[in-house]
């Protein structure tokens, strides 16, 4: 039998119960992966995955330390960390709200940095191990009332090449993904007139995920990758 890309990998993913959560968590499973989805929503049962842990909150690190020490003992180690967690809101500067700042920071940038910290003592023990950061293409060219969300991603970019640069000679690799707009049931309800063919489904993305953190990919780190589609 030929081996599956990500056999004998264990892999977290934030933010694991949301759409591309799932559907990322699904896609590294059927590569062979063990996977254990973690999301702030109460846990929820979903096949094929290890496991799903619930009610953690990815801003605190008690909480989300605790969490990766549960999943590295179901799986028996943990050597790669997907980090899907995060949030939108379209708001203009013009009008708009520091607390949408302040919440925008706390689910996209915040959230990946806790999680990276708190996964950091696991994937150090592996020789080869890696974390991808889903960031937007946003990040690269903001439009009007995307400022808030194109500037925590933003962070999400420079915080993908800051480890990447730390940890390049530790066997970890970083790197990120950039989509532009993600075809989910949210999206086609806040965008009923798209056209969607031109939006990236969630399993192309994953697929770039699962390479990031195959052995294939094994020269690649500190890159932002964008998966734009046609959009």
């Amino acid at each position: 039998m030929t081996a599956k890309m990500l056999d004998q990998h264990k892999i977290v993913v934030t933010g694991g119960l949301g759409a591309l959560g799932r559907e990322v968590g699904a896609f590294l499973a059927a590569l062979g992966a063990q996977v254990v989805l973690v999301d702030r929503a109460p846990t929820a049962v979903v096949p094929d995955v290890r496991a799903v842990l619930g009610q953690v909150d990815l801003t605190d690190a008690a909480s989300t330390a605790a969490a990766f020490n549960q999943a590295a003992l179901a799986m028996g180690g943990l050597d790669g960390l997907v980090n899907v967690a995060g949030g939108f809101a379209w708001e203009k500067v013009e009008g708009g709200q520091l607390s949408t700042w302040d919440r925008l920071y706390a689910m996209n940038l915040k959230t990946a940095v806790v999680a990276s910290e708190q996964a950091l003592p696991h994937l150090l023990r592996h020789p080869a191990s890696g974390i991808v950061n889903v960031g937007a293409l946003a990040a690269q060219k903001a439009a009007t009332g995307m400022a808030a969300y194109a500037a925590s991603k933003a962070g999400v970019a420079r915080l993908t090449e800051a480890m990447a640069e730390e940890f390049k000679d530790c066997g970890l690799r970083v790197n990120a993904v950039l989509p532009s707009i993600i075809d989910t049931p949210a999206n086609r309800a806040d965008m009923p007139a798209a056209d969607v063919s031109q939006w990236v489904r969630p399993a192309e993305l994953a697929a770039v995920i699962a390479f990031l953190l195959s052995d294939q990919a094994s020269a690649v780190t500190g890159a932002c990758i964008p998966v734009a589609g046609r959009v």
